[in-house]
C-alpha cells in the first residue's frame, strides 16, 4: 500500500570484509586487550550470515530493504569501528572505508546514504577526514563507536572532531560498543556485555560524560544522535536534573561543575534519538512525548536487528500520519540534511 513518505532508516551497519576478518582474527587471538571486544566479536564473527549481510552495500542489501518497506538507509561503519586500531593504520581505513562507502552511495543514491568514519586516536586528522568526506565525498555525517580504548570524547583533546562537526553543521552519531576494559567485568559474567543491556550503559555514560563535563556549553550547536530510543537517558530526565543540581552544591566533584542548563534541556536539544533495536510502542510514544515529536527517527538496526515486521509497529504507531512522517522522513532529512 502507498504512503505519503519515505521510510527512512538511520543506525544501518556496514563493513567491508577484510575489516570484519581483521575482528574476527584480533578476538580469536586476543591480540588486543579489551575483553568486551574479544567476546563481541567472538561471538558475532561466527555469524556467516551476518557477515555477509554486513559487506554488502549493493544488490543483496537493498533486496532486504524492499521486503521490509524500506526506502533508504542511512550507512554507517559497524562497531568498533576504526577505533582499536592504532592511530595511523585507524585513520588510513577511515579514509579507505569512506570512499568505498561513498562510491556505494553513488551507485545506488536514492538507497543509501552514509555517515564518515574517523578516527578519534588523532583527533586533528579525524577533524580533517570529516571535512574531506562531507564536502567532498558528501558523506551526511560522522559516525563515532563510543569509547576508543577507554577514552570518552568529554576529554578536551577531542574537542577538535566537535569543531569540525559544528563548522560543517552534521550530527554526530554515537554508536554503542562493548563496555570498556575498565567497566566490562560483571557485565561479562552474566552476558550482559553486548546489546542486551551493556552497549546502553557504555553508551549513555558517554553521553552523559559529555554534558556533565561541559561540552555542549563550549560547543552550543554539537548535533549528537544517540540510537535505541537514547540508550534510556530519556526515562531519566527528571532524576538527571535533581541529582545534578545536588552534585554542583556539594562541591565535590570538580569534573562536574554548574552548566548553563538544566541537562534535560541538553538532551533534548542537542541530541535526537533513533528508534535502531527498539520497536515498542510504548517506549517510542513515551520518547516522542519527552521529547518532541521533531526529535525522534526512525532505524531498523540492520542487519543486526533484521525484522522485517518490525516495521509495522512503527506503522501502527496512534499517532498522526503527520507525525508518522516525521518519524520516518521530515526528521531525517532535516538533521542529517538529506537531498
Amino acid at each position: 500500500m502507498a504512503v505519503g513518505y519515505k521510510r527512512i532508516a538511520t543506525e544501518e551497519a556496514w563493513a567491508p570484509a577484510d575489516l570484519l576478518d581483521s575482528y574476527r582474527s584480533m578476538a580469536a587471538k586476543k591480540s588486543i586487550d579489551d575483553p568486551g571486544f574479544i567476546v563481541l566479536w567472538n561471538r558475532l564473527g561466527a555469524r556467516g550470515q551476518l557477515s555477509e549481510r554486513l559487506a554488502d552495500i549493493g544488490e543483496r542489501r537493498i533486496a532486504d530493504m524492499d521486503s521490509s518497506g524500506i526506502d533508504l538507509q542511512i550507512l554507517s561503519l559497524t562497531s568498533p569501528g576504526v577505533q582499536v586500531f592504532d592511530a595511523d593504520t585507524a585513520t588510513a581505513l577511515a579514509a579507505s572505508t569512506n570512499d568505498q562507502v561513498a562510491e556505494a552511495v553513488r551507485k545506488y543514491p536514492t538507497r543509501f546514504a552514509a555517515l564518515a568514519a574517523v578516527a578519534p586516536q588523532d583527533p586533528g586528522r579525524a577533524a580533517q577526514e570529516a571535512e574531506r568526506a562531507v564536502r567532498t565525498l558528501g558523506l551526511k555525517g560522522i559516525i563515532i563507536n563510543s569509547h576508543t580504548k577507554g577514552e570518552f570524547l568529554d576529554d578536551p583533546k577531542f574537542w577538535e572532531i566537535f569543531e569540525a562537526a559544528e563548522s560543517l553543521d552534521v550530527p554526530i552519531y554515537i554508536h554503542p560498543q562493548a563496555p570498556s576494559p575498565a567497566m566490562v567485568g560483571p557485565y561479562l559474567s552474566r552476558g550482559l556485555d553486548g546489546a542486551v543491556f551493556g552497549f546502553a550503559a557504555e553508551t549513555g555514560l558517554h553521553a552523559m560524560r559529555m554534558v556533565f563535563g561541559g561540552v555542549f556549553d563550549r560547543f552550543p550547536k554539537l548535533k549528537i544522535v544517540l540510537g535505541h530510543l537514547g540508550e534510556g537517558l530519556p526515562f531519566w530526565h527528571f532524576r538527571l536534573d535533581y541529582m545534578h543540581a545536588a552534585i554542583v552544591r556539594s562541591k565535590r566533584y570538580p569534573g562536574a561543575g554548574p552548566l548553563k542548563r538544566k541537562p534535560s534541556e541538553y538532551l533534548k536539544e542537542n541530541f535526537w534519538y533513533t528508534t535502531s533495536g527498539m520497536q515498542w510502542q510504548p517506549a517510542i510514544l513515551f520518547c516522542q512525548q519527552v521529547l518532541g515529536m521533531e526529535r525522534v527517527m526512525y532505524a531498523m538496526d540492520y542487519p543486526y536487528q533484521f525484522v522485517p515486521d518490525e516495521v509495522k509497529v512503527t506503522d501502527q504507531l496512534p499517532i498522526s500520519e503527520a507525525d508518522r512522517k516525521k518519524l520516518y522522513q521530515d526528521n531525517v532529512e532535516r538533521v542529517f540534511r538529506l537531498g
